[in-house]
């Protein structure tokens, strides 16, 4: 994450953005929330350092309502994201306040919450900075299926804590999570038989390439898209 491409391509925000609503209370958090609450299975999606008001990661969670989910997006970084035009605090001084590890006590408030609701069974997704926190919620009994897409610093150490269902979806042309060190994560989960896994590393794609895209690019958007058919697919296998 301390690598510039972490903040390539900023996306649109726009707080009224999605087929759902904002609360401004869910577990704690302000959150956008998607999906019927008479679901029983229900996902948590984790933004990257630009927040749950990117216009993208709204539609990711609509389409995974879509697939028969309750969905909420937590506002894990308070009203604070990462902007890249302010000069004053680059993404190092930014950070020191937005710590993705942290958000491993702060999700479980919102998990006991859709526990209350009814759901039987809560996976994870996570993008870059929110993969981080997911990784942190998947070594835990937190959550029944994580999904890991260009994540932020994860080492091979995490990965062999992993003891839910995990996928882990990379770029070829990543330097926070580069296909080398993806690889080794894929060869620490083959490893684990107790641990389901599946590894991907999409090619010509850079890191972000699945929640900050050019809907202009068909290419783009094609292989955003098989990155949330992939996400889906693992939900569908471990939560349903």
């Amino acid at each position: 994450m301390a690598s510039s491409q972490c903040c390539d391509n900023p996306p649109a925000l726009n707080p009224a953005a999605g087929e759902g609503k904002v609360v401004d209370s869910f577990g704690g958090l302000k959150a956008y929330l998607a999906g019927s609450d008479e679901s029983k299975a229900a996902v948590i999606l984790i933004s990257d350092v630009f927040g749950f008001e990117s216009l993208n990661l709204r539609k990711i969670a609509d389409k995974v309502a879509l697939s028969g989910y309750f969905v909420v997006v937590p506002d894990f970084l308070h009203g604070d994201p990462y902007a890249p035009e302010n000069a004053e605090r680059p993404l190092p001084v930014w950070r020191k306040s937005h710590d993705p590890k942290k958000d491993f006590e702060e999700a479980k408030p919102v998990i006991a919450a859709l526990k209350e609701k009814g759901m039987s069974s809560v996976g994870a997704a996570g993008y870059c900075w929110g993969g981080v926190a997911v990784v942190e919620l998947a070594k835990a009994p937190e959550i029944q299926a994580a999904v890991v897409l260009h994540p932020g610093p994860v080492t091979v150490d995490d990965i062999k804590e992993i003891k839910c269902p995990i996928s882990i979806l990379g770029a070829e042309i990543d330097h926070t999570a580069p296909p080398e060190l993806v690889k080794q994560f894929e060869q620490v989960l083959a490893a684990n038989s107790a641990v389901p896994h599946f590894v991907k590393i999409f090619p010509g794609v850079a890191h972000g390439w699945s929640v900050r895209y050019n809907h202009d690019d068909a290419a783009a958007v094609k292989s955003a898209e098989e990155a949330l058919g992939d996400t889906i697919d693992w939900f569908n296998k471990y939560l349903k």
